[in-house]
């Protein structure tokens, strides 16, 4: 489950602030001031990038059409259902009870091979708790049916869903529908053929928390939006493939970034990954865009890498529930996310689909 970052410190997207760089570094190489020949080919390459900018335009454009047929209409809130119950004997985080978000942990989640053990066992469940969720996902079969068939499966293996009642979220799973970035609240919508969702699985196990999400294909999904997923989904692989002990939180960006240009997607910027472990979220906050966030990965930790791509804008609006955050322009996107643990050699995943 994503953090949001203060809405003030949102930037443009990806593609437009490296256009930025990528000019300033180009008037140094080939400075105005210099000799004709240099004039000429700082104009003609400047011709060469805006001609690519143009074609990547064009290309994201009838992508948007291809993915958004006049049969699919906007998402819209349906009937909120009221939250599900968890039995008493089972165990709960500090947060359940009070409806005020708790605060960024400051602390990084280190573990010993006890509390490696912990995470191994929150991880499993919430990646089998994922997969069964996948299997609901069919036309006419409502988000609110999904939520409570996850809930069932978390508490009968005798964990808590984490989501239901942080900071008064009022579900036990995330169900993020086309242009839904993430947060979505189940509800009485039905399925749509040719929907795509994320379900965003957290199960707390023994005082640990295992996090894991995963963009389905709901019926006859467009090419174009099935190409959406299959690139976040891989921004993820490669994400993580970066990560070991002693590497640079700023590499996970980068690389992610790197990959999502190729297809002119937008990476979002507000939602974040986070430290995981005892504590839902805590430090270090991990960026999937491009950035200069210092600190270096350590063996032993545990955090989240969920990246959220976009057709169209990276910008948001969130809905009056105070969770469900789409995309401003109706563009759809997708997000995948799992739990790593930092090894000496790299990184292992805890909620392995």
């Amino acid at each position: 489950m994503a953090i949001s970052l203060n809405a003030s410190l949102q930037l443009s997207s990806t593609f437009r602030g490296d256009f930025s760089l990528l000019s300033t570094s180009l008037s140094c190489s080939f400075p105005v001031s210099g000799s004709s020949s240099s004039r000429k080919q700082s104009v003609v390459f400047a011709k060469r990038l805006l001609g690519l900018e143009e074609a990547m335009r064009i290309r994201r454009e009838r992508e948007l059409r291809e993915s958004n047929p006049a049969k699919r209409s906007p998402l819209k809130r349906g009937r909120v259902s009221p939250s599900l119950t968890v039995p008493d004997q089972i165990q709960k985080p500090p947060y359940v009870g009070s409806a005020k978000l708790p605060e960024l942990s400051k602390e990084y989640q280190l573990h010993d091979s006890e509390g490696i053990a912990h995470m191994r066992a929150a991880g499993e469940l919430a990646a089998r708790v994922l997969d069964y969720a996948g299997t609901l996902v069919k036309p006419s079969v409502t988000t609110d049916e999904i939520d409570k068939a996850v809930h069932q499966m978390i508490i009968d293996a005798g964990a808590y869903p984490s989501p239901l009642g942080y900071g008064g979220f009022p579900k036990s799973v995330c169900t993020s529908v086309n242009e839904c970035m993430c947060h979505g609240v189940p509800d009485s919508r039905q399925l749509q053929d040719g929907d795509i969702i994320n379900i965003d699985v957290t199960v707390y196990l023994n005082g640990y928390h295992g996090d894991t999400s995963k963009t389905f294909l709901c019926g006859n999904v467009s090419n174009a939006m099935k190409r959406l997923v299959k690139v976040t989904q891989e921004c993820l692989e490669k994400g993580i493939a970066v990560c070991k002990d002693g590497v640079s939180f700023k590499k996970i960006g980068k690389t992610i970034s790197d990959h999502a240009e190729k297809y002119n997607y937008g990476v979002v910027d507000r939602f974040v990954g986070h430290g995981v472990g005892t504590v839902f979220h805590s430090e270090p906050v991990i960026y999937h865009h491009r950035n200069r966030r210092p600190g270096e990965m350590v063996e032993g930790l545990t955090f989240t890498i969920e990246p959220i791509l976009t057709m169209g804008s990276i910008d948001c609006i969130t809905w009056g529930d105070n969770w469900t955050t789409v995309t401003n322009d109706g563009s759809p996107a997708a997000q995948f996310e799992h739990t790593i643990l930092i090894t000496k050699t790299g990184a292992e995943i805890l909620t392995k689909y």
